[in-house]
């Protein structure tokens, strides 16, 4: 980052603060600059570490499938050979043992200073920080512990005494990449203590001999750091997102599971109060995760589930209300799930992850939904990452609200209403407006500028689709394109955004959307909802959206206008999952799947109508399913100079008699 971007991303940062949180950076900056001169020591174990008896019996570990437990201890070998994989499913050559403080993509060392003093957006001094955090979130080190608990065999806790002995002495407390974030510190305490249970607590032949004893030590010691740390650097104000609630479930995981110093118990007490107001405040009353991006929906919700489950094994339960706050986020997830397993990619996703406990690149919506079924509904859990938590984390189950439907379509307070036909079966129509904020707080981090944006799932398979991410701190052109208005579908106009943006993670104007009719259900769905993100133009311009579907007739009509006294340029973007066929010709638009065929036919006075994919400059017709990854879509772009006259987009849907196989070559 140069000196003059610097400066400009600072004076935005300046302008997203409360005087109140002025004065807490000021006070964490003098924090940090003490700690710099005066590095503290570690306390020394007051009572014994707390094993929630997990038998260690090998009969009683969670029973494996021949094929589970063959995946399980394959890549433990591969960890063992330095082959990790991050993220969702990408397998990274990260050495034996790891290099810690190096980024595996780029190959970046970060330096071995003082952690206040490393600046994590740059590139040459540290990498993509995203790689460098992930695989120091450490769960590899859980695969290991987890192959332990199946075999017996002693060569698992030898390559975990390495990686843990090698960690601990290239990043010591304060110092390197690692410890420049107490979210990553609250995350790696969440898979460290996944680890201390599957290999038996203190007891464990992982502390057997000097060594052991000395790895022990040297281990609690920086638990103790990273207890103290994060409690005197919790993410406040406008950064007490998603960041708060990994870090407060770390803090309270690291005090229960070692409450080994005269701070534990207030560091306990204090993660708890916290955590049962932040269900409260960072999901809507109807069960939406404000910051308005699913992946952190996803995320937030299973950092809530550890420090819930750490609870009631150390008998420290949760109240019944922060349990049907988390009933209520898994209604939404649910029904905003179509019957593929498809989520739609709102807002931010990184792919990072609280905890891995099955193999890499499962859908971590089903095992949440699962681990939901298994905690508040008392089902037999069938999928192997729930039945691994539970093990490591056994206590009396919570009571959950009875009164909580499953599923629903309007969740007006969270800003979403789905509409569609035969929810749950093979022919599910499935359809979601976006008429809700931004994003959360001040700078509203992980929110896209997709203001009345709608997706469209047919028989589980993604049709119009928000193409995601890609990435956080590749070229800034790409960042700007996937969380701007033209990566979504919806309107943009005079060609900026309907945000203003203030950097990569800030947003200094925010839309601020409204719905005006609201639908009386999903089958019979009559919407119109506005925004008044472009009110800031010089002439400013109010955009209106009406959305009906009739499930009668299969038939979707979205109609947009605006309102303004000079004409501008209209550009309304409809993206189309890859691998579907789309075909623009003078009869419309025909788009098909492997089980549905979509017409579509455009209304509107001089219009221009064109198919874009894979353009570079600027970028348009790009989809990323996965972090640090993107693949060409279609996409179709109506433009328009207007100041009055609406466009309609109508919709014809209809399901193929023969579908369409996976290995069959897709109709022209």
């Amino acid at each position: 980052m140069s000196e003059a971007t610097g400066m400009v991303w600072l004076v935005n940062r300046l302008r997203c603060m409360s005087v109140a949180e002025v004065g807490y950076r000021i006070q964490q900056a003098a924090a940090r600059g003490m700690a710099k001169r005066m590095p503290g020591r570690a306390a020394p174990p007051l009572p014994r570490p707390r094993f929630f008896n997990v038998n260690r019996d090998m009969t009683q570990v969670p029973v494996l499938t021949p094929a589970e437990r063959e995946a399980l201890l394959a890549d433990a070998d591969s960890i063992c050979a330095g082959h990790v994989v991050l993220f969702a499913a990408r397998r990274f050559d990260v050495g034996t043992p790891p290099v810690w403080n190096r980024d595996p993509d780029s190959g970046v060392v970060g330096p071995s200073i003082y952690a206040g003093d490393i600046a994590i957006g740059d590139r040459e001094q540290v990498g993509d920080i995203k790689h460098v955090w992930e695989l120091n979130r450490h769960l590899h080190l859980v695969r290991l512990a987890q192959a332990w608990a199946v075999t017996g065999d002693v060569a698992w806790l030898h390559a975990l005494q390495r990686q843990l002995r090698s960690w601990l002495d290239q990043c010591p407390p304060l110092v390197g990449p690692n410890w420049t974030s107490s979210l990553e510190l609250g995350i790696r305490l969440i898979n460290w203590a996944l680890v201390w249970q599957f290999i038996g607590g203190e007891n464990s032949g992982l502390f057997a001999g000097e060594e052991g004893k000395r790895l022990q030590a040297d281990w609690m010691a920086s638990i103790h750091a990273h207890c103290s740390t994060i409690a005197r650097h919790l993410s406040r104000h406008s950064s007490a997102n998603n960041h708060l609630i990994g870090e407060l479930a770390g803090l309270y995981v690291g005090a229960s599971v070692w409450p080994c110093w005269k701070a534990s118990g207030a560091w306990q007490e204090q993660a708890r109060k916290e955590l049962e107001h932040e269900v409260q405040a960072q999901f809507s009353r109807d069960g939406v995760n404000r910051e308005q991006a699913f992946g952190y929906h996803v995320f937030s919700s299973e950092c809530l589930f550890v420090a819930g489950l750490a609870g009631q094994a150390a008998g420290d339960p949760f109240s019944r209300a922060y349990w049907t706050g988390l009933q209520r986020g898994l209604r939404f997830l649910r029904s905003v799930r179509d019957v593929g397993g498809n989520v739609p990619m709102v807002g931010d996703a990184d792919d990072g992850i609280a905890f891995r406990l099955d193999e890499a690149g499962s859908d971590r919506a089903a095992q949440l939904l699962a681990l939901g079924d298994a905690v508040l509904r008392r089902v037999a859990p069938g999928h192997t990452g729930v039945r691994w938590l539970l093990h490591a984390l056994p206590g009396r189950r919570p009571e959950a609200d009875p009164h909580e439907s499953d599923t629903g379509w309007a969740f007006p307070d969270g800003g979403y209403l789905l509409f569609g036909a035969h929810f749950g079966e093979a022919d599910e129509i499935k359809g979601m407006v976006d008429c809700g904020p931004l994003g959360y707080l001040g700078i509203a981090a992980h929110g896209h500028a997709d203001a009345l944006a709608l997706n469209l799932s047919l028989g589980g398979e993604e049709c119009l689709v928000d193409p995601g991410t890609y990435s956080y701190w590749q070229d800034s052109k790409w960042r700007n394109y996937f969380r701007g208005t033209s990566a979504h579908n919806t309107v943009r106009i005079d060609g900026v955004d309907q945000s203003l943006s203030g950097g990569r993670f800030m947003w200094l104007k925010k839309a601020v959307a409204a719905i005006e009719r609201m639908p009386q259900s999903p089958h019979e769905f009559d919407f119109r909802g506005s925004h008044d993100g472009y009110g800031r133009l010089s002439d400013p311009v109010r955009h209106m959206r009406s959305v009906r579907f009739d499930a009668a007739t299969s038939t979707l009509v979205v109609r947009d206008e605006i309102a303004a006294r000079k004409p501008h340029q209209v550009e309304l973007f409809w993206h189309f999952a890859p691998g579907l066929s789309v075909r623009l010709d003078s009869s419309g638009l025909h788009v098909r799947g492997k089980r549905f065929a979509l017409q579509m036919h455009v209304h509107g006075a001089d219009l221009s109508l064109e198919l874009v994919r894979a353009n570079e400059n600027p970028p348009l017709g790009w989809y990323s399913r996965n972090y640090e990854s993107r693949q060409p879509c279609d996409v179709l772009k109506i433009s328009t100079v207007s100041s009055a006259v609406p466009v309609e987009c109508r919709f014809t849907i209809g399901f193929l008699q023969d579908p369409v196989q996976e290995d069959a070559p897709r109709p022209s």
